[in-house]
This record gives structure tokens, sequence and C-alpha cells, in this order.
């Protein structure tokens, strides 16, 4: 009986190709067994394979052994937001595992979060063409939809969520110091965290409390994407 009240041990290997780091992590439930991350503009789909492996190989866990697969989906970039999908969705097939989704904007939240001593975190990234992608989360849940904002837009957007909320937010995303700088102009001092880019490990601890989805993870587009598959 007492067996059988010890939690499962379940494990995850995650990854995130989909802004401007590549990172892979497994877990065994909270437990960080491998880990890498490092920031990169491009060169994804050549390096995450032989990420993964390393990974894998320094957790010391058989790929048989795992119980999910966790991946982001975006927002990002066209092409890296499609190479961890395809890597992740082609693994999960072979292993006959399943597949998380996570969006870039939870799981730096929540990394904001871990690091912050706050009851809500913001995230405000780049989205180039003079757009940021914004996003917010606290403990409870969502606080701000994903959406893709000019910067006045997404200024609005957080002071309504400031109001709502209660105290200023940990900050995190490449367009976060901006953002501090705008609200530090009405008197809200908001934290950075430091986190710019989304990490595995967080991918991972995310996707350990979604459910399972009937459908494999699809990119996340919160505006058209600028380049195009071939017809």
């Amino acid at each position: 009986m007492q067996d059988s009240l010890k939690a499962r041990h379940v494990k995850t290997l995650a990854c995130d190709t989909a802004l401007g780091a590549l990172s892979a992590a497994v877990l065994e439930d909270a437990r960080v067994l491998g880990h890498e991350f490092v920031e990169m503009s491009r060169g994804h789909a050549e390096a995450l394979a032989p990420m993964v492996e390393r990974v894998m190989r320094d957790a010391g866990v058989a790929f048989a052994s795992l119980d999910r697969l966790a991946v982001t989906t975006g927002p990002g970039t066209f092409t890296g937001q499609r190479v961890g999908l395809a890597f992740m969705r082609a693994a999960a097939l072979a292993l006959k595992k399943p597949l998380i989704g996570v969006t870039t904007l939870e799981a730096m939240a929540i990394d904001a979060l871990a690091r912050v001593p706050s009851a809500w975190a913001l995230v405000v990234a780049d989205a180039k063409r003079g757009e940021v992608y914004v996003g917010a989360l606290s403990a409870s849940g969502i606080v701000l939809r994903e959406a893709t904002l000019v910067p006045a837009e997404a200024a609005v957007a957080v002071a309504v969520a400031i109001a709502r909320e209660k105290g200023a937010p940990a900050l995190a995303g490449t367009a976060s110091d901006m953002m501090r700088e705008s609200l530090r102009a009405h008197g809200i001092a908001a934290t950075a965290s430091g986190v710019r880019q989304p990490d595995a490990v967080f991918v991972a601890r995310l996707a350990m409390d979604k459910p399972m989805a009937a459908a494999p993870p699809k990119p996340l587009y919160l505006r058209a994407p600028d380049e195009k598959l071939p017809s």
C-alpha cells in the first residue's frame, strides 16, 4: 500500500528552438537530470539532434525510458518553431510517446517567477517589424493572453493588467528592458528577471501539468509568417 502512494517518477525530454536560443533538458518529475542551453540566432536544425543526444547521455536515461516529450510551439521565428516541432514530432512517433506543446511566453514567464519574488510575470519579446510578442502569467493562470502588438498597444494592455493584478510584474523577454523603462516612466517599478529566451527546463516543468492532447502540437503563429513553405 505504501508503495502505491509514492509519486510516479515521470521522465520528460523537452527542447526549444523557437526564438534566439537552443536548449534541451531531461527531467524526472521536477529534478533536472541533464540540461544544455545556448543562445543562437540560426543553426538550430544542425545543432538540435547532437544536443539532445548529449543531454540524454548526461542524464543517463534511455530514450525508451522516457514517459513524455515536450516542445515549444511559438510564438517565434518561422524556421525556429518548425525545427523543434518537426524533430519532436518525429521522436514522439518513433518512441510512441506523448508530445506536449508549450508556448515560448509560458516558459519564459515561469522561469521569471522562479527567479523573482513576484505574483505574476510579464513577457515582452521582440517580434520584428516594430511589434512585440506580449503575454503574462501568474501562479493561478493567464493574466494576458499571447498577442502581437505595437509597443504603445502593449503598454496599454500592461497598464490594464497591472491595475487588475497585485503588485508589479517580473519582466522577461528580449524587449523587457524597453517595457521596464516605459513602466518606470509611469511610476511602476517592475523587476527584471534576466530571462531573455525560453529554456527547455521550464518547458518540461510546464508539460508535467498539461493534459495529453489528442493531436500533435502545431506551430503557434500570432500573425501570418514572414516566410512561406514552397507550394
